[in-house]
């Protein structure tokens, strides 16, 4: 049986979203006339129109049984009149969540359209709507996605002082997400908590190997043998503050417990390193917030522009 439902964002991050669309009423000229004579029975249709658009678009989750019930920080509505018999409708929405504002937009646009419809039909019989289209959307994890001329090359390290490659899921999860996004793993190992090790691997993963990046899971909490942070701190040339804090805040939304990781990110030579956290859930749900957001920083290692 198919299962019929909303679709699942919760792992979304949020992100800035816009979207405009449209919808064309055709009437007659002389009808265009009566508009702009201000002459309608029922009144001024763009003020009409615009206050409908508005309500629509912040109903449209309780109108589409699949949409999501979702912030809305900005409604525009716009209207170009043609002499030869049309009105455009032009409905700009904007927001900041996990998924975009297209369908309010459309919805905004079309109940517009339809109230402009109801007001004009004493006077004219040939009404028309036509041309309800999504005309841009921007926003999104998928705007900011990057192409490169060559392929990224990772590496995966899970620390643990009684895991196997066997036992390991954390490891398994991270590599199913890096090809996701079209990296290739070049090695995936698993260590034990010992700082030197750690340190030493770290070094020949960037220095030798020559990998772009280095994802660690485990060893980022408050234990005695949580030493990965430490013993990435010594091996990085540039600590990279906002990722660290971009996985806590996400993970922070989920489980109290995030704030707990010590998880850092850095760079060392043209290698990113950052620590993740050892359990599958909390591993993949970092990578949700990393990803793709971290691949821009390959551009700006090269040298390219922000």
């Amino acid at each position: 049986m198919t299962r019929v439902g909303m679709y699942d964002i919760s792992d979304k991050p949020e992100t800035f979203r816009t979207a405009i669309a449209q919808a064309i009423v055709r009437l007659s000229p002389s009808t265009v006339t009566l508009v702009n004579e201000g002459k309608i029975p029922k009144g001024n249709i763009f003020d009409a129109a615009r206050v409908s658009a508005n309500m629509a678009a912040k109903r449209t989750w309780d109108l589409l049984p699949y949409c999501h019930p979702i912030s809305i920080d900005h409604i525009a509505v716009d209207f170009s009149v043609v002499a030869e018999g049309k009105i455009k409708i032009i409905v700009t929405v904007k927001n900041v969540d996990k998924t975009g504002v297209e369908m309010e937009a459309l919805t905004g646009a079309c109940i517009a359209a339809l109230t402009m419809y109801d007001m004009l039909k004493p006077v004219d019989s040939t009404l028309e709507i036509e041309s309800i289209k999504l005309l841009e959307k921007t926003g999104g994890l998928n705007s900011y996605l990057q192409t490169y001329d060559r392929t990224l090359h990772a590496a995966v390290l899970v620390l643990s002082d009684s895991r196997s490659e066997k036992e390991d899921k954390s490891g398994n999860a991270i590599l199913e997400r890096l090809a996701k996004y079209g990296l290739e793993v070049r090695e995936y190992k698993i260590l034990a908590d010992e700082q030197k090790v750690i340190e030493l691997e770290l070094v020949r993963l960037c220095d030798e190997v020559g990998v772009d990046i280095v994802l660690t899971s485990g060893g980022t909490g408050v234990g005695p043998r949580d030493v990965t942070p430490q013993a990435t701190a010594n091996v990085i040339e540039m600590q990279v503050t906002g990722i660290s804090e971009t996985l806590r805040a996400y993970g922070q939304k989920r489980t109290p417990l995030s704030m707990l990781s010590r998880g850092i990110g850095g760079v060392r030579g043209s290698t990113v390193i950052v620590n993740l956290p050892g359990s599958v859930r909390a591993a993949t749900e970092s990578l949700d917030s990393l990803f793709p957001g971290i691949l821009h920083i390959f551009r700006m290692l090269e040298g390219h522009g922000h």
